[in-house]
């Protein structure tokens, strides 16, 4: 079961990344910069997933042992986006995680997201393409 909602969550963090756009209209604002930090903190207790888009485009998948967890990268010229997904099972209910992606130090996108009765909670931030 593990290993399957790992491949879905790589699927939607894929399908994801490459579908989505800036909603950012100010172009006098533009973040350049292609430092990326994947942030997840919160209360929830059960096992923590995250899948995530790296540089070069390439899926990765690891096992959160503990929150607050970061991941610090710097992307390269041929990566598209980023994108971060977080699953969690076996949590109680209404604990939460929050996903954050940073780009150059800015938060460019944010959720949180609490979990269900079951103890089961997935944070789906969205992905941030670089801009041309």
């Amino acid at each position: 079961m593990k290993t399957q909602l790992k491949q879905i969550m790589l699927m939607l963090t894929l399908v994801f990344t490459f579908a989505s756009c800036s909603s950012d209209d100010d172009k006098g604002s533009v973040n350049k910069s292609r430092d990326v930090k994947f942030e997840v903190t919160g209360n929830f207790t059960g096992t923590i997933d995250a899948v995530y888009i790296e540089s070069g485009n390439a899926g990765q998948s690891v096992d959160i042992n503990a929150l607050p967890w970061t991941k610090e990268f710097t992307a390269s010229a041929d990566t598209a986006g980023v994108g971060i997904n977080v699953t969690g099972i076996g949590g109680a209910e209404n604990q939460t995680i929050t996903v954050k992606i940073y780009v150059g130090g800015k938060v460019e996108k944010e959720t949180t997201a609490k979990a269900k009765s079951d103890g089961t909670v997935v944070a789906l931030p969205g992905s941030y393409i670089f801009p041309l």
